[in-house]
């Protein structure tokens, strides 16, 4: 919600999206510096938090420019217009970089070294070495570059965002004048060269460093007279007005072939890079001082994460993560089989493995009793089995149904991808609802069992995505259950037809229709149980949290007593009042799994309520995208939620708390550090759950829910 500078009251009640987000990049890095984390574990985070500065400033810094260029006045709820927001988060960018290489150069590196893994120079090379790195370059190199001279005869190019230029100024035989030229350094190609060595040594050179060195060859007959790597960051958020889209595939597919050509918003240099080289650089790009970055070492740090993949050291990188099934699916019969047994199952990944939802697919794609598969998708894999599943349903005849989401950010290419081979499989592939973003998460099979139609159902919190479900945390619901089954069905009605939005739900919520108001109403049913003497308590896990009405009301809950946990992994724009520091609790939590998953908890005098969702509290999940929340009402299941979130709050290795400065704190010093935390708590708590139904054993403290007779009902 934007405002004038005059509508602004009770700014201490908010903190800045923008330097809310890179406070939370700061987290990331902080991985980076703990000694207790294995070496190229923080060299991954260094990567991380180099990837995660450049989709912001593909986003975030590019829509603030747009508004300051525009002359807009409006501030945010913290009170910052787009100007002071700029002039803020450089500074905060500023800061961050130069512990990004600090951390990098001046100690990760060296630590590598130790371990005989070396990052070098050409200068450092022996001529004998600087001939066999040569003859690298004219064989596996050479051969893909494509030099751009710039002049009458060659306008100028059009440069990918993000990719490592090397830029030159030539001086050609029988000519006076300069002339200009490009050399991309392939996105295709090993960043790291590794070099011939002995003795078990590892040595990698950086492939610009090595095309710098040999430039010579694609430039015969021409002097170089200046040269050095830099690159841009374009603005590559767009929006896409559906409304008036003929052909929304399309239709975003000509947005897609756009971005090459849109503005930069940041261009990184040499430190102190002067001369006609980069002052031609800067008047080709136009940008204001404010965009410009010197860079003091290697450019596109989030490649590092490449050097990590190749060394070879086990020591050096965290144990390898081995996912569990859930026991409930641990006997050798069919998913459907099971859900009949439970009824509702949850499914965790990474601490549970993925394949039931992917066998739910493959064995409904199978079933000559299923009649029809409908599925959300968001984000999938390049080489998705969800996919090829919902392929092979098509194909075997099943009435297969997939709303795919072409918007999702930076997914679209691919997204357009699948939609077109779904199509071609004979899939109705529909675009959900004009305006709307579709970011629920929901599976919906319908089979013919004892002349009866069933239905089953799989609703998440994360994506339909095999490799992400390695990585990030995510809980899922997999259910036979009638009433949640027949409320999805009801919201695929208003996704690929035109029931109404107020259709009667038993179970679920959606956003925008109804979700805000009954978040709204879970709330204030806390403040009304304080204010009646009871006890009210609120516990809220998410990825984001910066909706205007939603940090007011909060804020109001916690001044009225309410006890309130909030475990929000990025973006909390709620700043904490010092009066509020005794029920108020904001914690964060960084670790080697990104924490997705949204689980909400309302005590309700007693009688507690759980649920899961797909949506963040923030404006563009409660306003302008379908979104789903729906409620985990068993008590083995809920006891599973409430482990999660108890192991959570109480992690003080991984965990910061957000203090009324509006500055995170870590429960302990960095330098003391361990490696006991929530994360791994909660995997070893999984492990002990799967291994306790496995063998049967006596007297565990962990409930496994055991088979009591299938259930006859049908939905």
């Amino acid at each position: 919600m934007k405002h004038s500078p005059h509508d602004v009251a009770e700014t201490g009640l908010f903190i800045n999206r923008e330097l809310s987000w890179l406070s939370f990049n700061n987290r990331v890095l902080d991985q980076a510096e703990i000694p207790a984390n294995p070496l190229l574990e923080r060299l991954k985070f260094v990567a991380i938090t180099a990837g995660n500065l450049d989709e912001f400033f593909m986003v975030r810094i590019a829509g603030l420019r747009k508004m300051f260029r525009n002359g807009e006045p409006w501030c945010d709820p913290a009170g910052l217009n787009p100007s002071a927001q700029l002039q803020q988060t450089r500074e905060k960018i500023d800061q961050l970089l130069q512990r990004q290489y600090e951390l990098l150069f001046g100690k990760i590196l060296p630590e590598l070294e130790r371990s005989d893994v070396y990052l070098v120079h050409p200068q450092e090379l022996t001529d004998a070495e600087k001939l066999l790195a040569s003859d690298i370059f004219r064989s596996d190199v050479m051969p893909v570059l494509t030099p751009f001279a710039v002049d009458p005869a060659h306008p100028f190019p059009q440069l990918n965002s993000g990719a490592i230029e090397i830029a030159l100024r030539l001086l050609p035989a029988n000519s006076g004048k300069d002339t200009f030229a490009f050399v991309e350094v392939p996105a295709l190609l090993e960043r790291f060269v590794e070099l011939p060595s002995a003795n078990g040594l590892k040595r990698f050179m950086l492939l610009e460093e090595l095309i710098i060195d040999n430039l010579q060859c694609l430039f015969a007959g021409s002097e170089i007279v200046e040269c050095f790597p830099f690159r841009i960051t374009r603005d590559m958020d767009f929006s896409v007005e559906d409304e008036n889209a003929a052909d929304l595939l399309e239709y975003i597919g000509q947005k897609l072939q756009q971005r090459r050509r849109r503005e930069p918003v940041r261009l990184e240099l040499p430190p102190g890079a002067s001369g006609p080289l980069a002052e031609w650089i800067r008047s080709a790009f136009a940008l204001e001082t404010l965009f410009e970055y010197p860079i003091r070492g290697a450019l596109h740090l989030k490649q590092f994460a490449e050097l990590a993949a190749k060394v070879p050291h086990a020591h050096l990188a965290e144990t390898p993560h081995l996912p569990v099934m859930p026991p409930e699916f641990m006997d050798n019969v069919s998913v459907f089989e099971s859900l009949r047994r439970y009824e509702n199952i949850l499914v965790a990944p990474p601490y549970h493995d993925f394949a039931p939802v992917v066998r739910m697919l493959e064995e409904a794609a199978n079933d000559p009793n299923v009649l029809a598969i409908k599925q959300t998708l968001y984000r999938v894999s390049g080489n998705s089995p969800v996919v090829r599943a919902l392929q092979r349903a098509a194909r075997n005849g099943k009435q297969v149904t997939v709303v795919l989401e072409l918007k999702a950010r930076f997914d679209e290419e691919n997204n357009i991808a699948w939609a077109q081979a779904l199509d071609e499989c004979g899939a109705h592939v529909v675009y959900g609802i004009a305006g709307l973003k579709i970011h629920a998460k929901a599976l919906l099979i319908v089979r013919r069992e004892e002349g009866f139609l069933r239905r089953y159902c799989h609703l998440g919190t994360g994506n339909y995505n095999d490799r992400t479900a390695l990585t990030y945390t995510d809980i899922g619901m997999m259910s036979s259950a009638p009433e949640l089954c027949s409320d999805i069905a009801n919201m695929f009605n208003i996704l690929t037809g035109c029931s109404a939005p107020e259709n009667c739900y038993r179970k679920i919520l959606l956003a925008p229709f109804t979700l805000r108001a009954a978040l709204e109403r879970l709330i204030e049913r806390e403040i009304e149980h304080v204010r009646a003497g009871g006890k009210g308590e609120i516990i809220a896990k998410m990825n984001s949290f910066s909706d205007e009405k939603m940090v007011r009301l909060i804020h109001r809950a916690a001044d009225a007593g309410v006890e309130i946990t909030l475990i929000v992994r990025g973006i909390c724009c709620l700043c904490p009042r010092e009066s509020q520091s005794k029920n108020l609790k904001i914690i964060s939590i960084v670790d080697r799994f990104l924490e997705h998953s949204r689980i909400f908890y309302f005590r309700n005098q007693g009688s507690p309520e759980y649920y899961l969702s797909s949506a963040d509290w923030m404006t563009r999940n409660l306003d302008r995208r379908i979104e789903l929340m729906f409620p985990v009402e068993e008590e083995e299941l809920t006891e599973q939620l409430r482990s999660i979130l108890t192991l959570h709050i109480s992690d003080c290795d991984k965990g910061r708390r957000l203090l009324s400065s509006g500055e995170y704190t870590p429960f302990v010093p960095l330098e003391d550090y361990t490696a006991a935390r929530s994360q791994q708590a909660i995997a070893d708590w999984f492990r002990s759950r799967t291994a306790a139904a496995l063998d049967g054993s006596a007297g565990t403290p962990l409930k496994i829910r055991k088979f009591q007779g299938e259930k006859k009902h049908h939905g």
